[in-house]
């Protein structure tokens, strides 16, 4: 066989077998086009109110007395009330959608009142500040948090009585008390929160001594309890 043969053989077969693949690859079925994948969507991450946080807050106080002295029969029941103004500093521990903390506060106040006892002496009382040490406990939904509160309670009082022959005593009291609150805390951003809350604060009766040298032995049984609305807003360190 001469090479002239040969290659013409070897072309014939290479066609005769592309002519079979290209028939068999005509009978199969076209190829499938990928899956879609889904564009993923973001989510944005839940907020984390885990961390220390300091703040300030307004609002306003609401507080009733009630005075009675024992020896002279005297008594007196008024309310006051007025604004008041200060800090919080607390922290956040939060497990799940659980969230517990502690938080101290303190508020300077205008709560000023007076009146004329049943002998026509005149009582003055001024609740100077209030604060309160409480543990906190909630629940979150992202950047809304739902809160109670409850702990002790402390304020300050400055008394005073003008009897009636003109003379004028006065005593000074750090009262010592309970407390219960609730409120609502919004993150409206990466470390600030806002929050608005009610505050129940319970003094009971505490001895005032008013002596005059009318009255000598005036000693009155002086109660008081208190009431806050604030709105504050805090920083929160860290993420």
């Amino acid at each position: 066989m001469n090479s002239r043969a040969f290659v013409g053989g070897i072309a014939f077969a290479a066609g005769s077998l592309l002519s079979i693949f290209s028939a068999q690859a005509a009978d199969l079925p076209p190829a499938r086009a990928p899956a879609v994948v889904p564009p993923v969507a973001y989510a944005p991450p839940v907020y984390n109110w885990s961390g220390f946080y300091v703040g300030g807050n307004l609002g306003a106080g609401f507080a009733n007395s009630s005075w009675s002295d024992f020896f002279t029969g005297a008594h007196d029941t008024f309310s006051k009330d007025g604004f008041i103004g200060g800090g919080q500093i607390g922290a956040n521990w939060q497990i799940n959608v659980l969230v517990l903390g502690i938080e101290g506060d303190f508020d300077w106040t205008g709560l000023k009142g007076s009146g004329h006892d049943s002998l026509a002496n005149t009582i003055n009382t001024n609740t100077q500040w209030t604060s309160t040490v409480t543990g906190r406990i909630g629940a979150a939904f992202d950047r809304l948090l739902v809160y109670g509160k409850g702990g002790v309670a402390f304020a300050h009082d400055n008394d005073s009585l003008n009897d009636t022959s003109g003379n004028t005593a006065s005593a000074s009291l750090t009262r010592t008390g309970w407390t219960a609150g609730a409120g609502l805390e919004y993150a409206f951003a990466p470390n600030w929160t806002a929050k608005i809350e009610y505050d129940y604060l319970g003094f009971g009766n505490q001895t005032v001594n008013l002596p005059t040298p009318a009255f000598p032995t005036y000693s009155t049984n002086a109660s008081l309890n208190v009431q806050e609305v604030k709105a504050g807003i805090n920083f929160k360190f860290g993420p």
